[in-house]
């Protein structure tokens, strides 16, 4: 089915191409959220007669897209989320919680501009397209974490806390108190070695010396 596209569109064209698709693809998508007009004779003198209008209203909307990008782009968001031990979530992360996430910010974005195939269902840091329009993606990264304190660490380690670091957390605690316990013994022993020294008597010296003269 041949389309003029009133916007870009990845992989296809930009603003004012006539382009093929296949039909459902058309059907489904690019007709109903219009981003594309049937390319009829019809359709096509009105574009034309339109295209002006159409060009500058996309470019007036590029222009705010890119004011926001720049308040947005990088932007992390923590997401507190129920998980087993081995990081899989007990439900999912969505595009609309993402959305939300990212407006609670104050940056406000709708759940049709987050981009994902699929919704996420483990604990971590993901980087998320979000399409501020059609020419301006930038890029979130959405934390899924058990709390914010495990969220501030997988920002620092960049991954997700499973088991295992837990583990290696108890590991490290217990080589710490091992070595604080062989310190203290050691600082026990070097005090009672003092308290033996200080014990020998001014008689125990004179002993030592006679014996030394008869010698």
């Amino acid at each position: 089915m041949n389309i003029i596209l009133l916007e870009r569109v990845e992989k296809l064209g930009k603003l004012g191409d006539v382009v093929s698709v296949k039909p459902g693809y058309a059907r489904n998508y690019l007709l109903p959220t219009g981003k594309a007009l049937r390319a009829s004779k019809a359709n096509l003198e009105k574009f034309e007669a339109e295209r002006a209008e159409r060009e500058q209203k996309n470019a007036d909307s590029r222009t705010a897209a890119e004011q926001q990008s720049s308040h947005i782009d990088g932007l992390a968001v923590n997401l507190v989320r129920a998980a087993s031990e081995m990081g899989q979530l007990f439900g999912s992360v969505t595009a609309r919680d993402i959305a939300d996430a990212v407006t609670a910010t104050g940056h406000s974005i709708e759940k049709r501009q987050v981009v994902m195939e699929n919704a996420i269902k483990t604990l971590g840091l993901f980087p998320i397209k979000v399409m501020l329009h059609a020419e301006v993606t930038i890029t979130v990264t959405v934390n899924i974490a058990r709390s914010l304190e495990e969220a501030e660490t997988q920002l620092e380690i960049g991954r997700a806390v499973i088991a295992s670091d837990q583990d290696d957390i108890e590991d490290n605690y217990a080589s710490s108190k091992a070595v604080a316990a062989m310190a203290n013994e050691k600082a026990a022993d070097d005090d009672t070695a003092d308290e033996a020294d200080a014990e020998e008597t001014p008689a125990d010296d004179n002993a030592e010396e006679i014996a030394d003269d008869n010698a």
